[in-house]
């Protein structure tokens, strides 16, 4: 049973983990459609819609926060000038998941997340 268990390990440390949403986090704001594991683009969902609510809010300090949990000058940049103000008239539900094949070699199921409206 998975009773109050809020979020998928992915196998990894909670450093890899961490590291690893950062990097799929950035490579979505970067391409705005990325195609990945169905497992990581759901727990991506997740994080990424929380940075777009906090980059909504527009000024310095939402930068600043959005920018701590990135690390990344042009994706926060982009995040906060281009993406979050698209989305200022929604409350959420920013990013869609599309399945698609299972991968070849291994039959992981896999999937295209993009923001809503691509």
């Amino acid at each position: 049973m998975r009773h109050s268990n809020d979020y998928r390990k992915l196998g990894r440390t909670s450093s890899h983990r961490k590291a690893l949403l950062k990097n799929l986090s950035i490579s979505l704001i970067k391409y705005e459609k990325i195609k990945t594991g169905l497992f990581k683009s759901k727990e991506l969902q997740s994080h990424i819609e929380k940075l777009i609510t906090q980059a909504k809010v527009g000024d310095s300090n939402a930068h600043r926060q959005v920018f701590a949990k990135l690390q990344d000058k042009s994706a926060t940049k982009k995040l906060v000038t281009e993406i979050a103000p698209r989305f200022s008239s929604r409350s959420g539900g920013y990013t869609s998941i599309h399945r698609v094949q299972n991968r070849k070699g291994d039959a992981s199921p896999m999937a295209i997340i993009g923001f809503v409206g691509q």
